[in-house]
């Protein structure tokens, strides 16, 4: 029922509220959501389209940002991006291409009108998991098309429940919503929902990533020939299960280590916990030819380092959530994670690929590099990559 919505979206609210005192993140979320008004209030709606894209965070930006790029490129129109969270809105505040970067302002119904009113979008997107009711409803009502893309359905959510019948209303509401995979789709036909399998569109935003990619000189200097492991965005807990590999004496490979958090104290952590000879990017030019450790004190080049590898690990998996393993899979390059991935849908799709490996422990690891440190997959990893092209395309042949 509606009135359960609104108050499980108010008491949401409340609890951000009352962690924002000790919580930085809760706090940034707070404090994010006074500067909406003050962002409206600078920027001018334009007779142009408008789309607006609503994202959680970073990763489904990078989800809707092909749609966004080929809706720029197909002619003038305006472009607006709200985030839900801090860690979104923070690093793609700036983003070149949305004429407003701003937060989701809070759910009341005061709120949406006020949004909605101000911005008058033609064409709503709201990517993956995201199914704001009073923003749907107030979008239709006020004449929008409104999308979901890149959604992915599991049964145990509300949708799928006897008594989920409000939020199925609000698939309803979608003009189309566009799935990333088989069972999404047989799932929305057990609730009468129309739905169209587009595929992911960041396999279009990768590969087109790594047709693009800028070189490094200074790190092909450092790899010097070698095979290289590159472990992007690690935490403490993914260092526990690589160290007993990197540290063996007979380990020969050159390691690039890109840290989630590149903050002094985890850069010193990585140089204490991994005991071959290391070096920062910040350092490299006077680096020298013993260093094996390549740590990259920065934040933005991830992306580009995987063309380097010849095997990744991505870190998030045993705790926070596994980070993006498109990345270096782009560049033909198979995949190791952590354990807690169900929530996944393209590490699942990896593994029954062969191209992407779950490990739980440092033995498991150490056993797992030995054997695919003897393999090339590189052919299989372009095969599948290059099959889930097209999302992009299919999507907005519908809209």
């Amino acid at each position: 029922m509606r009135w359960i919505y609104s108050l499980g979206v108010r008491g949401y609210s409340f609890l951000i509220r009352l962690a924002s005192l000790w919580n930085p993140k809760a706090k940034r979320w707070m404090q994010g959501r006074k500067m909406v008004w003050e962002h409206l209030d600078n920027w001018q709606r334009t007779e142009k389209p408008l789309y607006w894209f609503h994202c959680a965070s970073l990763g489904e930006f990078e989800q809707g940002r092909p749609l966004i790029e080929a809706l720029k490129n197909q002619g003038e129109c305006q472009i607006v991006v709200t985030f839900f969270s801090p860690s979104g809105y923070e690093i793609r505040k700036n983003y070149a291409l949305a004429d407003l970067v701003t937060y989701l302002p809070r759910e009341t119904n005061k709120n949406v009108a006020r949004f909605l009113t101000k911005i008058k979008p033609d064409q709503v997107f709201f990517v993956k998991y995201e199914f704001w009711a009073t923003y749907i409803f107030e979008a239709k009502k006020q004449g929008a098309q409104v999308y979901s893309v890149a959604a992915v359905f599991r049964k145990n959510q509300l949708f799928f429940k006897p008594y989920g019948g409000f939020m199925r209303s609000v698939l309803h509401s979608f003009d189309q919503v566009f799935v990333q995979d088989l069972k999404s789709l047989e799932l929305l036909k057990t609730i009468q929902v129309k739905g169209i399998l587009a595929g992911d569109p960041r396999y279009d935003r990768v590969l087109g990533n790594a047709k693009n990619v800028q070189a490094y000189p200074a790190i092909e200097a450092f790899i010097d020939g070698s095979k290289v492991l590159v472990v992007g965005s690690s935490w403490a807990a993914d260092d526990s299960v690589l160290k007993d590999t990197i540290n063996h004496p007979d380990f020969d490979w050159k390691v690039i280590i890109a840290p989630h958090e590149v903050s002094e104290d985890r850069v010193q952590s990585i140089e204490r916990i991994f005991t071959k000879k290391s070096v920062r990017y910040s350092n490299l030019a006077s680096g020298s030819s013993a260093d094996q450790i390549l740590i990259i004190d920065n934040v933005g080049m991830l992306m580009n380092v995987y063309q380097y590898a010849n095997l990744a690990y991505v870190g998030g998996a045993f705790g926070k959530g596994l980070h993006n393993i498109l990345e270096p899979a782009a560049f033909n390059v198979s995949v190791i994670f952590g354990n807690k991935f169900s929530k996944f849908y393209e590490a699942t799709e990896f593994i029954e690929a062969g191209i992407g490996f779950s490990v739980n422990n440092a033995d498991e690891f150490s056993t797992l590099f030995s054997k695919l440190s003897q393999e090339d997959q590189s052919q299989k990893v372009r095969d599948f990559m290059h099959a889930r092209v097209g999302a992009t395309a299919k999507i907005l042949s519908e809209i």
